[in-house]
């Protein structure tokens, strides 16, 4: 019988196309009559994920969303998703706080299907995993960054709609488009933050430092997903320091997407951080996608050094305070 680890984890930056068992999703994937460019179930593994050790570009990366985000485009899919993120990570983890995100507007099949009934799945899954296990979890919606103003506008109508039924935050994500510019949503992420929600922006991932000081100016985060390469503008981490702005680092994601070229770039920039007094913690990204569990992120983290067992419980502590999912915030 397998024994539960003896301590409780916090994953605040997990992605709900990055998640799901390959298994379950080749499961829902033929429930829905879904044609797959492949026939063989290892042929689909490997169209999903990433390989240990293998590298990609960002861009790379962000196109194996594409099947993952498409076989989960209907109510049963979200529901079944969700359920079993949250309830995976409590049973092969331990983790007993997750937050997890991800576009509705990239589940309903381009407006074929109705947005509040992709609201309500998520919902469903979210409420059925809190009876099952003893976990506190909430969601997250991302923005996209290639989507139109209006279309995003429509999420955050959604998320505030939907305030009180689980969904805890707002994030902007995905491949920057020509003309986006984080100045512009600086008056819908306030109404956001008025009703509610805690915000967090992905910036300084494949971007550099200019990218987090617009977000930190324009648009005044609880979180940064990601950051990294905030670190290379010292005044600017002083500032999220102030602000207490906590960095949601994802040390295999970084690798495999090669944003950061190395372990010793990556021990280089959390360095920095630490002199800095930078609030962050270690998250999974996509942890099937990837591979990887947080429970080995953090053993990664203390293995190349990257932070002390006693950092690692700070981050522990910081990733805590830093979460949206707070006691009677949802139903």
């Amino acid at each position: 019988m397998p024994k539960r680890p003896s301590d409780e984890l916090i994953d605040l930056h997990t992605h709900l196309g990055g998640a799901v068992d390959p298994a379950i999703m080749w499961t829902i994937a033929h429930q829905q009559g879904i044609r797959l460019p492949t026939k063989d179930y290892w042929q689909f593994v490997d169209l999903i994920t990433i390989a240990p050790g293998e590298r990609k570009s960002f861009d790379e990366f962000l196109a194996l969303y594409h099947w993952t985000e498409l076989i989960q485009s209907s109510p049963i899919a979200v529901e079944t998703s969700v359920h079993e993120v949250i309830g995976g990570a409590y049973r092969k983890n331990n983790i007993t706080t997750l937050e997890l995100r991800f576009n509705p507007m990239k589940r309903n099949r381009g407006g074929e299907q109705d947005l509040d009934h992709i609201m309500m799945a998520a919902i469903r899954g979210l409420d059925r995993v809190h009876l099952e296990y003893p976990v506190r979890s909430g969601l997250i919606l991302c923005l996209d960054r290639e989507f139109t103003y209006q279309q995003n506008e429509i999420i955050v109508d959604k998320a505030l709609k939907y305030r009180n039924r689980g969904i805890v935050g707002i994030d902007i994500a995905g491949a920057r488009g020509a003309n986006f510019r984080y100045a512009d949503y600086s008056t819908l992420l306030k109404r956001a933050k008025e009703g509610g929600l805690g915000v967090t922006v992905h910036a300084g991932e494949e971007e550099g430092p200019e990218s987090v000081d617009e977000v930190v100016r324009c648009l005044e985060p609880d979180r940064i997903g990601h950051g990294i390469h905030a670190a290379e503008d010292r005044a600017l981490c002083r500032r999220l320091a102030d602000m207490k702005v906590h960095l949601e680092i994802c040390p295999t994601s970084n690798l495999h997407t090669q944003v950061v070229k190395s372990v010793a770039e990556l021990r280089d920039i959390l360095e920095v951080f630490r002199r800095e007094r930078v609030r962050f913690s270690f998250n999974t990204d996509g942890p099937e996608m990837l591979q990887t569990t947080l429970r080995e992120e953090l053993k990664f983290a203390v293995r190349n050094e990257l932070v002390s067992p006693e950092e690692l419980a700070l981050c522990g502590a910081w990733a805590r305070e830093a979460s949206f999912v707070r006691d009677g915030r949802f139903s």
